[in-house]
């Protein structure tokens, strides 16, 4: 069982090889080589250096997914992006009349509840981090969708909602806040449907709410138990795991604090994501696949949640909404 991971590494590019580590200021470099590559003239921004790669997980799912990384990360390191009054007014030419934000590429279909959702959370966050308010009013596209559809949604939807109103300066409703936390049901070991990725939007949830996580020792110890010799969590087919090391670590330190433990399974962590760089300056979701924009921010999240990368010492306000937390945990790992 074990043997898969090996042959992966032998795989991957060899500045990603264990024994060939790169420094931080390395891994920088190749990030802004990354994103000059795969910038567009629009403002917008490819999947992957190679134009015929699609793209996989978000940014196979909606064309918004890798702009909206790419503000989150040259806001994190205090960049200024390639064309980034271009990438404004591309955001701002996605919303539509009715305050819904939509795709024109990818597997999403634009009119679905779950599409409005996922984009205009992503459009609100990547507005928030450009300095810029949505043409109109977005909240009513959430109105809409819990009071139909919000039931029916994957159970790792649950923070895109008090993360949206959180961009526009709102508290998510009290009436909404009950409906999502009756479908975060939580078993013994505090895990949600058995999944971390489920599990660390929970937390996600209950951060952005300001309240503690319910069962968050629980939490901590099925966490712990789970990360893999390797230091990811990839316990599922692939297809589920994309994330999986950046819920975990996100989870770890906001629930784990300083505990040695925690700070051992998060090193862990930052060894195996700087495994997933590739020589093109971006990240995998896993050693040896191909850069993708949304691979890149939660291997970079990732390091900067364990200190091995640093965020910029001026970051916008509420910088803790700038993406899935990866600011949030209010401190580092060394």
């Amino acid at each position: 069982m074990r043997i898969l991971p090996i042959i992966v590494l032998l795989l991957a590019p060899a500045s990603t090889r264990a024994g060939d580590p790169a420094t931080p200021e390395q891994v920088l470099a190749g990030l802004k080589d990354f994103y000059a590559k795969t910038a567009r003239a629009d403002g917008a921004f490819a999947p992957g250096v190679d134009p015929d790669y699609q793209g996989i997980s978000d940014s196979a799912a909606s064309d918004l997914a890798p702009p909206t990384y790419a503000v989150i990360i040259h806001r994190t390191f205090g960049w200024k992006l390639p064309h980034e009054a271009k990438t404004r007014e591309f955001f701002l030419g996605r919303q539509q009349d009715d305050g819904a934000f939509v795709n024109r590429a990818g597997t999403l279909d634009p009119k679905s509840s779950g599409a409005r959702l996922y984009n205009t959370t992503q459009g609100l966050v990547a507005l928030h981090g450009l300095g810029a308010r949505p043409r109109v009013d977005p909240l009513p596209v959430f109105d809409t969708i819990m009071s139909r559809d919000y039931a029916t949604l994957p159970p790792y939807t649950t923070s895109f909602f008090p993360l949206a109103y959180a961009t526009q300066g709102k508290k998510f409703t009290k009436d909404y806040d009950l409906k999502i936390r009756a479908l975060m049901v939580q078993e013994d070991d505090g895990y949600m449907l058995n999944h971390i990725a489920n599990t660390f939007h929970l937390a996600h949830y209950y951060a952005l709410m300001g309240e503690p996580t319910p069962k968050a020792d629980a939490i901590l110890k099925r966490c712990l138990k789970d990360q893999k010799p390797d230091g990811s969590w990839l316990i599922n087919p692939p297809a589920r795991d994309r994330h999986a090391t950046f819920d975990a670590v996100f989870t770890l330190v906001h629930l784990g604090k300083d505990r040695a433990d925690c700070r051992k399974a998060v090193r862990r962590a930052a060894a195996w994501a700087l495994r997933c760089r590739n020589a093109d300056g971006g990240f995998g979701h896993y050693p040896g696949s191909p850069s993708d924009g949304d691979a890149v921010y939660f291997q970079v999240g990732t390091l900067v949640l364990a200190g091995w990368l640093t965020a910029a010492r001026e970051l916008p306000a509420d910088a803790h909404l700038l993406g899935w937390g990866h600011l949030l945990a209010g401190r580092t790992i060394r």
